[in-house]
């Protein structure tokens, strides 16, 4: 454990997604706290569905060259489907445009500039610079749901005890979109689909793509009570 445990509302609540790591890489000790963090996770009948590869130093520059050669040649094999058309038109899409028009405001790359949002969006590709990448795997239980329910309680557990203990880390969607190319690189089974992968490391501060934090929706636009009262009173 870290020697100053944070209180969790403020481990909860200070925790973000970083895009931007110092190389320091993070002692094996913290790296195993945080695996054993995130496998106190529940799940579905106690299944434990999850199976993840960490790769670290030369195994994660060679995975972020064959990410990135099949980024090049096009040869997308996600597992699970990913459209932002899926969100429809409404308060989700809005805030994904939102998302995405802070980031690449404190990037200072305009809306215009393609080429340039296009090279940051592959930098997920580098994992942001971070000295370490997990990539979570799940088995194909009937519809994925519920497994994959499972892999977002482990995730969020992992960054969290991240957190907790001064580091950071990012969960990537991108990664997933290349589950063949990471697949063969890892020798992961057929059977284990990728739904995503989380860089983790110690943040650089001062980079511009630190420099935000999202905002969340009022209590008010999620939360619907029912003879709770009292809880959204100001």
């Amino acid at each position: 454990m870290p020697p100053t445990a944070l209180p969790f509302t403020d481990v909860v609540r200070s925790r973000r997604s970083v895009r931007k790591f110092r190389p320091d890489p993070l002692a094996p000790s913290d790296i195993r706290g945080v695996l054993e963090d995130a496998q106190a996770a529940p799940s579905n009948c106690n299944t434990q569905p999850w199976t993840v590869h960490v790769v670290s130093g030369a195994a994660k520059e060679a995975l972020s060259k064959e990410l990135r050669q099949a980024d090049a040649e096009e040869r997308f094999s996600a597992d699970f489907t990913f459209d932002y058309a899926d969100f429809g038109e409404g308060a989700y899409l809005d805030r994904a445009h939102n998302h995405a028009a802070t980031l690449y405001q404190a990037l200072g790359i305009p809306r215009s500039d393609r080429v340039a949002r296009k090279e940051s969006a592959l930098e997920n590709l580098d994992f942001f610079g971070a000295p370490h990448a997990a990539f979570l795997f799940m088995p194909a239980f009937g519809d994925g749901v519920r497994a994959a329910g499972d892999i977002g309680m482990y995730a969020q557990n992992f960054l969290l005890s991240l957190a907790s203990r001064g580091f950071d880390g990012i969960p990537q969607t991108m990664l997933g979109f290349y589950a063949d190319t990471v697949r063969e690189f890892l020798g992961v089974p057929e059977d284990l689909k990728l739904l995503f992968g989380i860089s983790f490391g110690t943040a650089d501060q001062p980079a511009p793509a630190n420099s935000f934090r999202m905002g969340r929706v009022p209590l008010e636009q999620s939360v619907v009570l029912h003879e709770t009262p009292g809880v959204l009173d100001e």
